[in-house]
């Protein structure tokens, strides 16, 4: 019994350092970028050891892909391909997922220079926004070209409002930015291709 509550103990304590490395590493990518975030920085910022992050995460690279783990939720979003709101929905979604996930900002800030940032952001477009729009589009073969449109313009939002931080781009209301973008997002998903 004495080894199991050990074993328990020690899986705990493994468990809170791995939560306050990715914690720090969150912080530090976001407010330095990936180039200029170090392993000893962040592991000065958990309050650890350096080698403990390496033992976690192997190298930088790996506590990145770990720290900016994303999942936008997009096969499950609820439309329909009939639905005129699909365009809407979709902005106020990305909305909650940029002003409530940090780790977003963190990896557009990176994506630009880093290969293995540009990847995750690549992966969420592969893996989740092409086949929404294969689920609502009228044409499926057509739903990469209509899901890369839809990225550029909540990319292009996302960074002159949450990195760039355009003062004209952080002033629009939420319901603004839906009625602006809902209308675009909506065409690209569903009108008859050009």
């Amino acid at each position: 019994m004495t080894g199991s509550t050990e074993n328990k103990q020690s899986a705990r304590r493994s468990d809170a350092t791995r939560a306050a490395i990715l914690a720090a590493a969150r912080e530090r990518f976001a407010a330095d970028g990936y180039e200029k975030a170090t392993i000893r920085a962040i592991a000065r910022d958990a309050e650890i050891d350096p080698s403990m992050v390496m033992r976690y995460y192997g190298n930088k690279a790996g506590l990145f892909a770990a720290a900016v783990a994303i999942d936008p939720g997009l096969p499950g979003l609820a439309v329909e391909s009939r639905d005129d709101e699909i365009g809407r929905t979709l902005v106020r979604h990305f909305l909650t997922l940029w002003e409530e996930n940090g780790e977003l900002t963190a990896l557009m800030r990176v994506s630009a220079t880093d290969p293995a940032a540009a990847e995750r952001m690549q992966t969420v477009l592969r893996d989740q926004l092409i086949p929404l729009a294969r689920r609502v589009g009228p044409e499926p073969e057509q739903a990469p070209s209509r899901a890369a449109l839809c990225a550029s313009t909540v990319l292009g939002l996302a960074l002159t409002r949450y990195v760039l931080r355009f003062p004209a781009s952080v002033a629009l209301e939420r319901e603004e930015i839906v009625d602006w973008l809902g209308p675009t997002m909506q065409r690209y998903l569903t009108a008859p291709t050009p």
